[in-house]
C-alpha cells in the first residue's frame, strides 16, 4: 500500500524492474511481522551491487542472538506463566494477578521486538538494512514517547498515511480529538477482528489525548538520563506510570473478550484471597531483572544491540552469558519443555 500511495503521490518513481519489486514485496526476513518497510528504503538496495561484508555480518549475527534472547528466554518463558494465569484468573489472588499481567507486557515485548531483531539481523547477513522497530519502550517517560518506541515502522505508518491525510494535529481540537481517535482504533483493528482490540486501542487513545491537548506530546525526544548511569526520582516515577498504563491496557490485548478482560480487572481488587501462585513463577523474575538491565545499558544505542564494538573481552563475556540463558534457561524455566537426554 505505502508503494502505491507513494507512487500515486509522486514521492516514488514506479519501479520498472519486475524481478526488484517482488523481491520487495516478499523480501522474506520481514515479511512475517515487520518491520514494515517503505519502498523508498528497501526497493532501492535491490538495485545496489552488495558485497559480503563480515562486519555487517557480524553485527547481524549479534541482533540475531538478542532476538533470539528475547523471544527464547522472556517471551517463551513468560508465556507459560500468562497463559496459566489468563486461562483461571478466578483462581489466583490481586498480587498473582498483577504478576501475570506484568509478565505478559515483557511477553509481547519479547515476543514483537526478538522477531524484528531476527528479521533485522537475518538481513544483514544478505546486506540489507532494514529499520529498527524498538527502542527499549518501556522506558517511556510518556505515552506519547513510548508510541515513538512500540513498533515503530507501524506507529510511522499509520502516522504518515492515515494520521497526516486526515489533518494529524492541525484544526480544531475536534479534530485533533477525532483524528487521535481514528488512528488508535485503526491501530487496535490492524491487530485483529476482536473487540478487545478495539478497547485497547481506544484506551491508549485517552492516554495520549491529555498529552495532546496540553502540547506535551514532544516532550521527550531524548533518551533517558543521556547522561548518567541512572534515572532520576522523576524519570523513575514517569517509566513506572507509564509502564503501568500500557500494562492495564494490554489486558484487553490479552483478554478472549471484553468479558474476560474486566473479570481480570475485578478478580484483581476483589479476590484477595486466591491462590498466590505457583512457587515457579517467581523463576522467571531474576531473569527478567537480568533482561531490564540488558535494555537499560542498550538504550542510548540506534540499533537494538546489547553488544558493541568498543570492548572485545565485555563483547566475548556477554555473548557467551546470553548463549548460556537461551541454551538453559530457555528450557529450565518451562518444565514441560525440558529436554531429556537418553544414555
Amino acid at each position: 500500500m505505502s508503494y502505491t500511495i507513494d507512487v500515486y503521490r509522486e514521492k516514488l518513481k514506479p519501479t520498472k524492474n519486475a524481478i526488484q519489486f517482488f523481491a520487495y514485496v516478499s523480501f522474506f526476513p520481514q515479511l512475517v511481522a515487520g518491520p514494515i518497510e517503505r519502498a523508498k528504503n528497501l526497493l532501492p538496495q535491490f538495485n545496489t551491487k552488495r558485497k559480503f561484508s563480515a562486519t555487517l555480518a557480524q553485527d547481524g549475527l549479534r541482533q540475531i542472538l538478542w532476538g533470539l534472547f528475547k523471544k527464547v528466554v522472556i517471551a517463551d518463558n513468560c508465556a507459560v506463566y500468562v497463559n496459566q494465569i489468563f486461562d483461571a484468573p478466578q483462581d489466583y489472588n490481586g498480587i498473582t494477578l498483577v504478576f501475570g499481567a506484568v509478565m505478559f507486557a515483557f511477553q509481547i515485548y519479547g515476543d514483537f521486538s526478538g522477531y524484528s531483531d531476527i528479521a533485522i539481523g537475518t538481513a544483514k547477513l544478505f546486506g540489507f538494512n532494514l529499520m529498527q522497530n524498538f527502542a527499549t519502550p518501556y522506558f517511556s517517560r510518556d505515552i506519547a514517547e513510548f508510541w515513538r518506541r512500540w513498533h515503530i515502522s507501524l506507529s510511522t505508518w499509520f502516522r504518515d498515511y492515515v494520521y497526516i491525510p486526515l489533518g494529524g494535529s492541525r484544526g480544531s481540537v475536534w479534530f485533533k480529538v477525532r483524528n487521535t481517535f481514528i488512528i488508535f482504533l485503526v491501530s487496535g483493528f490492524w491487530h485483529g477482528a476482536n473487540w478487545t482490540f478495539i478497547v485497547w486501542g481506544f484506551l491508549n487513545a485517552l492516554y495520549f489525548l491529555p498529552i495532546l491537548l496540553t502540547k506535551n506530546n514532544r516532550n521527550h525526544l531524548d533518551v533517558v538520563a543521556p547522561n548518567s548511569v541512572l534515572p532520576s526520582i522523576k524519570e523513575l516515577f514517569l517509566m513506572l506510570t507509564t509502564f503501568c498504563l500500557t500494562t492495564i491496557a494490554w489486558v484487553f490485548f490479552r483478554a478472549d473478550t471484553i468479558n474476560d478482560a474486566f473479570n481480570y480487572y475485578h478478580s484483581i481488587v476483589f479476590n484477595p484471597n486466591g491462590f498466590l501462585g505457583r512457587l515457579e513463577f517467581i523463576r522467571i523474575v531474576p531473569i527478567l531483572f537480568i533482561f531490564i538491565i540488558m535494555e537499560w545499558f542498550l538504550r542510548k544505542a540506534n540499533k537494538s544491540m546489547i553488544f558493541s564494538n568498543k570492548f572485545t573481552w565485555f563483547n566475548s563475556m556477554m555473548i557467551v552469558l546470553v548463549i548460556i540463558l537461551i541454551i538453559w534457561l530457555g528450557n529450565f524455566l518451562n518444565p514441560q519443555e525440558f529436554i531429556y537426554f537418553d544414555f
